[in-house]
């Protein structure tokens, strides 16, 4: 599959405190959140890359009312664990990018209230308007926000490469089956090299 930069953006998913920060809702539910930080590290360095080539870079987050009522089955029935630890209330330091992740002016910042990042959001207007047609993936976490939103750019024929170790789970087994699903029928999985790469010569068979 072509990666073509001029027609590409760069989409890094939900790098919040929530998932990398020890003091994040997710560690507070008893969950190592080391390999999270480690792939929000080579999300920036993709970042820094994609703008040095004026590839843009898109960064998401989930947000939820105070009182979960936007959160419905996926938080009251699916993961109730969010609602008990108090995450990713909008207003709360839980759902702001880590202090790592810096925002630039041309960035784009997408709220979200469930996995995919497509699904009741504004993501697609963007990709449209800048006529975007690849999308290189990294984020957290794989087989659930990563996986989901890769599902959904697949399915509308974006051309979509995940940089597998921009990517991180709480489950070794997880991150494996997401890839194996993701490289069967809905993107390319590609190295942090190879991405860099890519980014560097702004075309690239992968």
């Amino acid at each position: 599959m072509e990666y073509d930069g001029s027609r590409a953006a760069l989409l890094a998913i939900d790098l919040q405190r929530a998932f990398c920060s020890p003091e994040g809702s997710v560690a507070r539910q008893g969950r190592d959140v080391s390999s999270c930080r480690a792939a929000m590290e080579r999300c920036i360095d993709l970042a820094d890359a994609a703008r040095r080539v004026g590839v843009p870079v898109i960064w998401t987050r989930i947000v939820l009312r105070p009182d979960y009522t936007d959160g419905g089955v996926f938080v009251h029935e699916l993961r109730p664990g969010l609602k008990e630890a108090g995450g990713l209330q909008a207003g709360t330091d839980d759902v702001e990018l880590m202090p790592e992740v810096q925002v630039h002016k041309e960035d784009h910042v997408v709220d979200k209230r469930r996995y995919s990042a497509f699904h009741g959001t504004g993501l697609e207007d963007i990709l449209r308007a800048r006529r975007i047609e690849c999308l290189m993936v990294g984020g957290v976490t794989t087989s659930m926000c990563v996986e989901s939103t890769v599902r959904d750019a697949g399915q509308r024929d974006y051309k979509t490469f995940v940089v597998r170790d921009a990517c991180a789970d709480f489950s070794d087994s997880r991150h494996g089956a997401s890839f194996e699903a993701i490289a069967f029928g809905f993107g390319r999985v590609i190295s942090h090299n190879e991405a860099l790469s890519a980014l560097a010569a702004g075309k690239a068979d992968l």
